[in-house]
């Protein structure tokens, strides 16, 4: 008997298809997944509406000079070489880049850590996952509140107290211009570790058992396999809670909006901070639309970088 070989019979089919009309095409891909498209649509229009053409606007936006009052006026390349010459566009690029730094290791590190304590089986798992997620689903206002009595910088501030327990001077904390990006990052990694908890969760659930057991009877130890098994094997978990955290870090904007203003002396103004503030403050939407794609631009890059060496698949044999 013949054997069959379905990758022939694809592309054979294709080439059939090639040699069709560009109308027939089109006319039996409909006959064939009508009512998949039909229900794309009012997505396919939404996306179109509030994604590709807000996105295609701004752009066009960059060389216009339009404050929403009056008719806008081409000036080409002005608001892309005020960006250059920007001073405080540079500082608030730099400051977003330092809160990174505090903010996605740790939050990754954080996740992962609390994942492994549920992982674990320890008591009452289902209390302490609830625990741990709570931040997540409780309104940043209220949070972004406590940290700010928490670390107030007067002798009345709860850690400013606990510290005085072990003879440390009272602390600035968030009108210190050293200190105040810092206490920020804590707060959102805070806010977020219990999300990023649940993402390295569903990795650990995924991992073959067996291949702890071996490990277990090769005479491994636990750092070993966590080391050797553990961490490697939740390397596409390491990728996307990367990408995720990048990402959000260098959108960070509500912070910094209750808590600190941008301040003392834009310390902890962010690019996005610094983009709200041309766009609604000063209404310079088009010098606003120019931050917002360097901000894109960044983001892209720093995405691409993290793709190349972390996309990559771990396989064990």
């Amino acid at each position: 008997m013949k054997l069959i070989n379905t990758e022939t019979v694809k592309r054979e089919l294709k080439m059939k298809n090639k040699k069709l009309p560009l109308k027939t095409r089109i006319k039996r891909e409909w006959d064939r997944n009508a009512i998949v498209y039909i229900f794309l649509i009012p997505t396919l229009i939404h996306f179109l509406i509030f994604q590709i053409f807000p996105f295609a606007f701004s752009f066009v936006l960059t060389f216009l000079d339009w404050k929403v009052i009056g008719d806008p006026e081409f000036v080409g390349l002005k608001h892309w070489m005020r960006f250059l010459e920007d001073k405080l566009a540079w500082k608030a690029i730099w400051n977003t880049v330092l809160f990174s730094i505090y903010y996605i290791v740790p939050t990754m590190a954080l996740g992962l850590i609390l994942a492994l304590i549920i992982n674990s089986g320890v008591w009452l798992k289902g209390f302490f996952k609830g625990i741990f997620f709570l931040p997540v689903v409780t309104s940043f206002v209220i949070i972004a509140g406590i940290w700010g009595w928490l670390f107030r910088g007067t002798e009345s501030g709860m850690v400013n107290y606990l510290l005085s327990l072990f003879g440390v001077d009272t602390q600035l904390f968030l009108s210190d211009s050293g200190q105040a990006l810092i206490v920020l990052a804590g707060l959102s990694i805070f806010k977020v570790a219990g999300s990023t908890m649940i993402y390295y969760f569903a990795g650990l659930q995924s991992i073959d058992k067996q291949l702890y057991e071996s490990a277990r009877i090769d005479g491994a130890t636990p750092f070993k396999i966590f080391w050797s098994i553990t961490f490697p094997l939740l390397k596409p978990i390491h990728f996307y809670v990367a990408i995720i955290t990048t990402i959000g870090s260098f959108q960070i904007f509500d912070s910094t909006f209750l808590l600190t203003g941008g301040g003392p002396n834009y310390a902890t103004t962010t690019i996005v901070f610094y983009l709200y503030q041309q766009g609604f403050g000063g209404l310079n939407l088009s010098y606003a639309a120019v931050l917002s794609y360097v901000l894109f631009f960044i983001i892209l890059i720093i995405s691409l970088i993290q793709r190349k060496y972390m996309g990559q698949e771990t396989k064990y044999y």
